[in-house]
């Protein structure tokens, strides 16, 4: 594990108070778990960061052993993992996940 790429995600994670390591993009997601996953953080209405982990092999190499999570997506909400696909569609469905992404999201406007 490189150190240069480590510091890399470790920064991603402080500046970008929500960012979704995914693969592809919001708009056109590259696998089935990605696409529900970035969908239910565009229905929270909140601007969020996000990284295409297939165009940055580095980070889809060194993440989960970062993250200790095996598995992408993966979602991050004020420095804290918050977990993959199937927690955050849960956290959708329950009405977890917007309250979060809307107390984060003051911080990514700047506006605290």
């Amino acid at each position: 594990m490189t150190v240069d790429i480590i510091e890399t995600i470790k920064s991603q994670i402080e500046e970008n108070p929500i960012i979704l390591y995914m693969k592809g993009s919001p708009s056109a997601p590259q696998c089935g778990f990605s696409m529900r996953a970035s969908q239910a953080l565009m229905e929270c209405g909140q601007r969020f960061a996000y990284v295409d982990i297939l165009s940055n092999p580095e980070i889809r190499t060194n993440l989960p052993t970062y993250a200790n999570w095996p598995t992408f997506p993966q979602l991050w909400v004020n420095g804290e993992l918050v977990g993959g696909c199937d927690i955050i569609t849960e956290m959708h469905q329950n009405g977890e996940l917007k309250p979060m992404v809307e107390a984060a999201a003051p911080a990514a406007e700047g506006s605290e």
